[in-house]
């Protein structure tokens, strides 16, 4: 999260448990092993904290998709975002965890007042060692020609969404198209 003490922290403690589980999980309950890695990261973001309380307060989002065969789970919390690019069509498969989205749902503002609302920063949910990880949990089915895209609010927030859709429409080369999107991100 960035601008929160140990941010930094809090994400490497994420990456390096959910890492691991990038080898084959076929014959695996995708969603079981994603939620125990989640609740692994917290209880040791739990754990730093209360050794060195220099970082409380930290906390980090996670987006992450494990695959097998042709199907992937993903498990989301916070406001980073999943999207996925099917047969031309773009979407968003990731439900914000924000103050700000909440009110959208509730349809106390639009979607054209999130991004000048003064607490559209405001996490509802976040891996943080604190409170109990509550993230969302669910299973896909991949076709053949899906392109997804995982980023923080440092992209999304800043590049527009018809943006991101031109971008992945228009390459194959994800190496290429990441630096694409770094570069709009970044301007």
């Amino acid at each position: 999260m960035g601008g929160h003490a140990a941010g930094e922290v809090a994400s490497a403690v994420a990456i390096a448990t959910l890492a691991p589980l990038d080898a084959d999980p076929s014959g695996t309950d995708m969603l079981q092993v994603l939620a125990d890695a989640i609740a692994e990261a917290n209880a040791e973001l739990r754990q730093i904290t209360l050794t060195d309380p220099s970082t409380e307060g930290m906390g980090t989002t996670v987006t992450a998709l494990l695959w097998s065969g042709d199907e992937v789970a993903m498990c989301h919390i916070g406001d980073s975002r999943a999207y996925l690019l099917r047969s031309g069509q773009f979407y968003q498969i990731t439900h914000d965890h924000t103050l700000v989205q909440s009110l959208v749902d509730e349809g106390k503002i639009t979607e054209d007042d999130v991004a000048t609302h003064p607490h559209r920063s405001l996490l509802l949910r976040a891996l943080d060692g604190r409170t109990v990880a509550d993230p969302d949990l669910s299973t896909h089915e991949t076709m053949a020609g899906d392109r997804y895209l995982l980023c923080s609010d440092g992209l999304s927030g800043v590049v527009t969404e018809q943006t991101l859709h031109q971008t992945l429409r228009s390459g194959w080369d994800p190496e290429k198209d990441a630096l694409q999107l770094v570069e709009l991100a970044t301007k």
